[in-house]
Parts: structure tokens; sequence; C-alpha cells
């Protein structure tokens, strides 16, 4: 073939490669803002990343998405675990970090089918028996959305409650600040050892844990078998310098028997881009050439990778953690003693989840709910057989009835869109009172803070002795117009318990 055919080849591979690396990095990027936004704003706009996520979309029974990564599969290959899914790039960025210092360091290696078949066992096993703990935690889409919440949020959220303490000293607006606080520590230690596994994974092998543990792309490789365009080889131009193998992060190229494992390749383009004898081509392949044995020795390749990626860091003011401790105190004369979540018989699951059931079939855990949750009621539970699935508490705020903005960013129906009208009107709970932690008992003073407060109305408060109506004024609540907002639980004085909490509901209803 001319050397100017080859050179219009090699620069063809390189857009290629270029163009996937661009549409990698900006869906990074939007993926990651969205669970990072503090303003509430930007999931108007990026929600649609986590709703063309495959485990969601499946979940939802979004079946335009569904069709079109299925027939993106089918003829581009595995580009969905290289493009759209964040845990897939994520792995991509620890794999080149360590490139850049140690290159030409992958070798070949046998597919790990009982590992890959397993844990896919395992994964479907779980989903039909109802152990959505073990779902939620194989699941990609929402590793990498539980690292973000609970690892990357908190360093986020401290930058911007630095920004604001400096903005407000020259009073601007600009920025405001955000309560930091651990919202579950299972959740946050599940998180951790996600992230050090597929660091320590990527840093080694690549795409390792893509290729064996993810049971997403263990579906989508049997699909990617039969993909219209492959990476396949010229056999006759290949010179065995190994370079293609060497650099291939699935380690799925053989370069001595001339094989590609497509159920592992997931187009990525550094075998192509390191194949100086055009060799390799990515298209539909024609006939292939018999194997031929191979040269000794390799032929030295010069990098061409140029890919980089913009990795912040903070420094927060020990005025913002000031500025936080401050809010614990009663006009700065007493510390203000913290609320202890209460001991609910039956979970509260969020407006919109329909019932508890249907909660724990579609939530994997991703955490956008609970970073979007402006009045943080929303946190992982920490019970085993729904561990890190959203419940609500309301130590720290109540659900308002006019706020819908869980059920905008679920991609996976596990919440489902209502409007402020059906939220109003929606009981996922009811209201409970604790005679024992009532402060109108046991302190003597008058409250009433509970039926100021309900925004449904369904608190009244009437004598504590009907036979006396000079004895003091008790709550009284009419669970037939309690929606289960948690006001009253928020704004009950009563420390460490409130004297009114809220009782989950199995099932939602309406008014």
């Amino acid at each position: 073939m001319p050397q100017s055919t080859n050179n219009y080849s090699h620069f063809y591979v390189i857009m290629l490669r270029k163009i996937r690396i661009t549409l990698a990095a900006i869906m990074m990027v939007l993926v990651t803002l969205l669970f990072l936004d503090v303003s509430g704003v930007l999931h108007h706009y990026l929600a649609w990343t986590a709703r063309i996520q495959f485990l969601p979309a499946l979940l939802a029974l979004n079946v335009v998405v569904i069709v079109a990564l299925v027939l993106l599969t089918l003829i581009f290959g595995r580009i969905y675990c290289s493009v759209i899914c964040p845990l897939g790039i994520f792995q991509d960025i620890i794999s080149w970090i360590h490139g850049r210092s140690k290159k030409n360091r992958f070798t070949a290696s046998p597919e790990k089918r009982w590992l890959r078949y397993g844990v896919l066992a395992v994964f479907v096993i779980a989903f039909i028996a109802g152990v959505h703990s073990l779902v939620a935690l194989l699941a990609p889409y929402s590793s990498y959305g539980r690292m973000v919440t609970n690892l990357l949020l908190p360093v986020y959220q401290w930058c911007n409650n630095l920004l604001a303490s400096i903005a407000a000293r020259v009073d601007s607006y600009a920025f405001y600040g955000v309560d930091v606080w651990m919202k579950s520590l299972p959740t946050f230690l599940i998180a951790l050892a996600t992230f050090i596994i597929v660091v320590v994974l990527a840093w080694k092998g690549g795409r390792t844990y893509c290729n064996t543990i993810c049971p997403v792309g263990t579906i989508l490789a049997q699909l990617a078998r039969f993909s219209w365009l492959k990476v396949y080889f010229d056999a006759d131009k290949c010179k065995s310098c190994s370079l293609c193998t060497k650099n291939c992060k699935a380690s799925c190229i053989d370069f001595k028997t001339h094989k590609v494992d497509y159920t592992r390749c997931v187009a990525c383009g550094n075998c192509l881009e390191k194949c100086n004898f055009g060799a390799l081509h990515y298209g539909h392949p024609k006939a292939v050439s018999q194997p031929v044995a191979p040269a000794d020795g390799n032929q030295p390749a010069p990098d061409g990778s140029r890919r980089a990626f913009l990795v912040g860091t903070a420094i927060v003011g020990a005025d913002v953690a000031l500025a936080q401790a401050a809010k614990k105190v009663d006009g700065g004369l007493a510390v203000i003693q913290d609320k202890k979540p209460a001991k609910r018989s039956t979970p509260i699951t969020p407006p919109g989840s329909v019932s508890a059931n249907n909660f724990a079939q579609h939530c994997t855990a991703c955490q956008l709910c609970v970073a979007k949750c402006p009045n943080g009621v929303l946190r992982p539970s920490t019970d085993p057989m729904r561990l890190m699935q959203p419940e609500l508490s309301f130590e720290r705020g109540a659900c308002r009835p006019e706020c819908v903005e869980c059920s905008t960013v679920c991609p996976t129906g596990a919440i489902k869109p209502i409007t402020v009208a059906q939220k109003s009107s929606t009981m996922i709970g009811h209201a409970v009172w604790v005679k024992a932690n009532c402060i109108v008992l046991t302190d003597g003073v008058s409250c009433g803070n509970c039926a100021r407060h309900c925004p449904a109305g369904a608190i009244m408060m009437v004598a504590s002795n009907p036979d006396d109506e000079t004895s003091p004024m008790v709550p009284a609540v009419n669970t037939a117009m309690c929606i289960g907002c948690g006001t009253c639980e928020y704004v009950c004085p009563s420390r460490p318990f409130s004297a009114i909490y809220v009782e989950g509901h199995e099932a939602h209803s309406e008014i």
C-alpha cells in the first residue's frame, strides 16, 4: 500500500480516537456535575445523562434508550463502556495516569469466564430474590454516583462554603453556604472501598473491573460479539511488534494469533494508534488472513497519546468550619443538642415511589436524589436488606410539600415524576405523638409548634385531660389528613428524640 494511503488511514484512526476521548470527557464532566451541583439548577439540564445509563434505563423500562444502546453496541461494539458509562471512563482516566509513567505495560490474558458470568449470575439472582443491596453494590453507574456523592461532594461543598464566606465579606451573594455532613457511615465506607478497588484494578490492569466484575459490561459483551464494526487484523501486514497487545487496556488482543476478544474490547482505539504498519483496522471485518509466525523482537513506537485531564484541588478555610459550628449554638449561650433519628417500624420512602416494594425493586442507590434533596431529609438506609437505598428522616429538615426535586432526577423509576399538587395530597406516612417526650408534660411549658407549622392542618391542640379544659394543651393527629411530610417532627423542640414523629406507609395513598 502506498505511504500516502497509510498516512491517511493513520490520520483517520487518530481522529476517531480523539472524537471518542472528547465525547467521553464531556460525558464524564456532565455526569459529575449532575451529582455535585449545589444550586439545584443543573439537574434540569443534565438529568438525561443519568437516564441514558443502561441499568437505570432497564429498570425504568425506557424502551427508547434500551433499544438505542442495543443498536449502538450492535453497530460499534462496546462503545457504551468507553463513552457513556462514567465508571468505565473513570477507569480509563486512572489507567491513563499510570500509563504516563509506565508505557507498553499490558499483556494478553484469557477471559475469566467463571468470574464474569459468576458475578452476573449473582446479580440476576439477587435482583430476583429482592436482595437489593447487592444489586446496588454491583451497579456501575450507581457505584460512580456513590463515590462522587460521598467522597467528592463534601470537598466540593467545602470549597463552595469557602467562596461563600469570602463573598459575604465583600457583601456579595454569588455563593451561599451549605451544610456538609455525613449522611451514612456504611454508605461512605462502601463508596471508599469501591473507589479503592476500582483504582487499584484500573492502575494495574486497565479494564479489569469492567471486564470481570461489572454485570452491565458482561451483558453488553454478548451483543458486542455480533457488532458490525470491529477491530481486526490484516495478518499480512503484521510485524508482530506486540505494541497492540501492550497498549490494550482490556487485555483482549493476542498479537501472536491475531485474535481480538470482542466481548472485552471497548473500541478505545489505543491499539489502532500504536500500530505502525497498518495491520489493525476498525470497520466491518473482511476475509482475514491466516495467522503468521511472530517475528523476533519488538518495534519501539513513540507514545502518541495526548489526552489531558484537569484535576482540581481544594483548601478549606478555618472560618468555614467555624461558621458550620456556629449553627449548633443557641444565641451563642447554650449548645443545642442534636436530634437523633426516630425509631420507625416502617421506613418512609419518597413521594412518588408509590410503595416500599416498588421503590426497593427499582432503586439502585446511586444517591442522586440524596445529593439533590434541598431539605436534607433523604439519606441512605443502614438496613442490610435496603442498604444504601434512600429513606426519609427529619432531623435536619422537613419534606416540603412544594418540593418535587427527587422525583425529577430519579433515572430508574424508583421515584416517579409527580407534580406539586400530587405531592401535597400523597400520604407517605402519618404522625405519631409520643407522650413521654412532649415538653408540655415533661417540662410544664406550653408549645404547639407541631400544630402551628403543620402544612396539612392535620394537628390540633387539645386538653391533655378531656375532663379539665385548663389542663396543658397537647397535640392530636388527624391521620386522615396527615401526609407524613415530617414538619412536626422537625420543628419539635424535644431533644434528643422528638415528641412527635412520622411512621411510614408501605403503600402510598392519596387524600
